[in-house]
């Protein structure tokens, strides 16, 4: 009888890499995050003129192309960043202008968050949702920036287990009549 090789019915393992350069590099760059809010955008070089503005924005990254537009860019909002493109003919994501609207909003969180709400205001945003306190104990608002993008603002603020529980009431028999609070009815 012939006598089975000892690796016989072994699986084989994966060459092993050398470690060069390159096998160091993390595959997360440093400071990022799991997600990342990617923007499309028309006319993305002035919309980081409007982050900086409205949202005390600073500029990460910067690729533009030979016509003006940018290919990429990144900015930082607090210890978040947010990556952006302009528009890009044949390409898989349209900005909310060519889409005619978006179907998600960033959120900010802020200590001041009435401060952050002028400032953005005063930089060109519309309040699509006015900044109040609500019932789940935070002063919130939300507001659409000149390329179409919504951003939800917000604080944790202190309120009392009765006043919570009066505007939760509130906003739900506003949801019973099919209406959002905030919202007033177009006519």
């Amino acid at each position: 009888m012939a006598r089975k090789s000892k690796r016989a019915g072994k699986s084989k393992k994966a060459p092993t890499r050398k470690r060069t350069s390159a096998a160091r590099t993390a595959p997360i760059p440093r400071g990022m995050r799991t997600v990342t809010p990617y923007l499309v955008i028309n006319g993305a070089a002035k919309a980081i003129e409007f982050y900086k503005k409205a949202f005390g924005a600073k500029e990460v990254t910067r690729q533009g192309m030979p016509d003006g537009t940018l290919m990429h860019a990144m900015i930082q909002i607090g210890d978040s960043f947010v990556m952006m493109s302009d528009e890009f003919p044949g390409g898989d994501t349209k900005s909310p202008v060519s889409a005619g609207g978006t179907t998600f909003n960033l959120h900010i969180y802020s200590k001041d968050v009435d401060k952050l709400w002028n400032q953005a205001v005063a930089a060109g945003a519309k309040a699509s949702m006015p900044l109040e306190d609500q019932f789940w104990g935070e002063r919130y608002g939300k507001l659409q920036d000149p390329f179409g993008h919504i951003w939800s603002v917000a604080m944790v603020v202190k309120m009392s287990d009765a006043e919570k529980e009066a505007k939760r009431q509130a906003a739900f028999a506003m949801f019973e009549k099919g209406e959002h609070p905030g919202f007033e009815e177009s006519n």
